[in-house]
C-alpha cells in the first residue's frame, strides 16, 4: 500500500514539474468529495495540483425551480409526497419541505418501492415520488413506474429529476469551466453506465477520465494515472476501479432506463440549461408524470439569496469565497443545496476544511 502511494505521488510530482504550471482535477463525484477530505488526502498532494469539486451531487444541482415544485405540491391536501432524507432540508424560493413538518403529507423513504407501497395503502392519497440522482438511481424509478403500470397503481406518480453526468461534463468543459485538466470520474455511475461511456470527452475535449473507487489508496490511484498521462501528453479513458466497473456497464440497468425513460432537455443548478442532460417519462409511462397530472410549470427560478452553490459546483470557487459560508450559511442553518447535502462541497469544507481555513 506504500509503495502505491508513493508511485502515486511521484507521478503527480512528476507531472507539475513537467507541466510548469498548476494542474487541475475536478473530482465529479459528491461522494469522492467527501472522502478527500475525510482522509486527509488534499494536504498531501503537490502544491500545484488542486483538486476542484464538480456536479456530482445529485441533490446540489437540482435547479431551484424543482424543489419550488416539490413544495407546491406538498401543500396540496391530497397528495402524499415521498422523498429521500437529502431532500427534505434543500431551500426553495418559499422554504423547505422540513419546514413543513410536521405534516401528515410528507414521508421520507428509503427507495422508490417504498413509496409505491404508500400509494399501495393509501389509495385515497396521489403518492409523489421526489425521484432525484444520476443514473445510478433512475433503474430504481424506472423499476417502481413499470411495476406501477403493470398492478393498475394509477394514485402513484413521479415528479423526475434524475440527471446524466456526461452532458454536464461537456456543458462545463463548453461553456464554464475551460481550466479543467482532467476528470476524476465517479465510481457509482460507473458501475451502470460503464467507463466507456466517457470516451466522448477524451475524443472531443482530449481531457484524462479516470474512474476512481472511493478509498485514499483509490483516489490516489486514480489522480496517478491521471497525473502520468498529463506528463506524457496523452488522454486516455481508463478505469482503476476494476472490482466493479466495467468499459460497458451494467447492460440489464441501462435497458429498464431505456424502457421507462428518454433523455431530455433540463435545468441544473449553476450549469443552466443543458441540452439531453436530464431524464423524462416516456410517452407510454405519462400518466405517471406528476408534472403532467398536476400540470406543474418548470420555468427556471431566480435564487436570490445570495448562494453561490452554483460556482461551487462549478469549480469556479471555493466555499469559503463565498459570503455566506460559515456565517449565515451553515449545517443548521443552510441557505444552499450544497451545505445541505451530506455529499455536498460546502458541508465538506466546513466539517473537514477548518484546519485548512485556519
Amino acid at each position: 500500500m506504500i509503495e502505491q502511494v508513493y508511485k502515486a505521488q511521484c507521478l503527480m510530482d512528476s507531472a507539475c514539474k513537467k507541466l510548469g504550471r498548476q494542474i487541475n482535477i475536478m473530482e465529479v463525484c459528491g461522494t469522492h468529495t467527501v472522502s478527500i477530505f475525510r482522509n486527509g488526502i488534499r494536504p498531501t498532494l503537490p502544491k500545484r495540483l488542486k483538486l476542484l469539486s464538480g456536479p456530482g451531487c445529485p441533490v446540489c444541482v437540482t435547479d431551484q425551480s424543482y424543489i419550488d415544485s416539490v413544495l407546491q405540491l406538498a401543500d396540496r391536501d391530497d397528495c402524499l409526497i415521498t422523498t429521500y432524507g437529502d431532500m427534505i432540508r434543500v431551500p426553495g424560493t418559499g422554504g423547505s419541505l422540513e419546514r413543513k413538518q410536521p405534516s401528515t403529507n410528507i414521508k421520507i423513504v428509503l427507495s422508490s418501492e417504498d413509496a409505491l407501497q404508500l400509494a399501495k395503502d393509501n389509495p385515497d392519497k396521489t403518492v409523489v415520488f421526489v425521484a432525484v440522482g444520476f443514473e445510478t438511481t433512475a433503474p430504481a424509478t424506472a423499476v417502481a413506474v413499470k411495476e406501477a403500470a403493470t398492478e393498475g397503481i394509477d394514485n402513484f406518480c413521479v415528479l423526475v429529476g434524475h440527471k446524466l453526468v456526461v452532458p454536464a461534463m461537456r456543458a462545463l468543459l463548453s461553456e464554464k469551466n475551460h481550466n479543467i485538466d482532467a476528470f476524476l470520474c465517479p465510481g457509482h455511475v460507473s458501475a451502470i453506465i460503464g467507463f466507456g461511456a466517457f470516451a466522448e470527452i477524451v475524443e472531443d475535449f482530449g481531457r484524462p477520465c479516470v474512474v476512481a473507487g472511493f478509498e485514499p489508496l483509490q483516489i490516489m490511484e486514480g489522480l496517478g494515472e491521471i497525473c502520468g498521462q498529463l506528463a506524457e501528453g496523452k488522454a486516455e479513458v481508463k478505469s482503476t476501479y476494476t472490482a466493479v466497473v466495467t468499459e460497458r456497464g451494467n447492460p440489464t440497468a441501462q435497458k429498464v432506463i431505456g424502457e421507462c425513460f428518454d433523455a431530455a432537455d433540463g435545468y441544473w443548478r449553476g450549469l443552466g440549461l443543458i441540452e439531453k442532460s436530464t431524464l423524462k417519462l416516456k410517452d407510454k409511462y405519462s400518466r405517471f408524470d406528476a408534472v403532467r397530472r398536476f400540470d406543474i410549470n418548470e420555468t427556471p427560478t431566480e435564487d436570490k439569496s445570495g448562494c453561490r452553490c452554483g460556482e461551487v459546483l462549478c469549480g469556479l470557487i471555493e466555499p469559503p469565497e463565498c459570503k455566506l459560508f460559515e456565517k449565515t450559511c451553515t449545517p443548521e442553518t443552510a441557505v444552499g443545496p450544497c451545505m445541505v447535502s451530506s455529499e455536498g462541497t460546502c458541508a465538506a469544507w466546513f466539517k473537514y476544511g477548518r484546519e485548512k481555513r485556519r
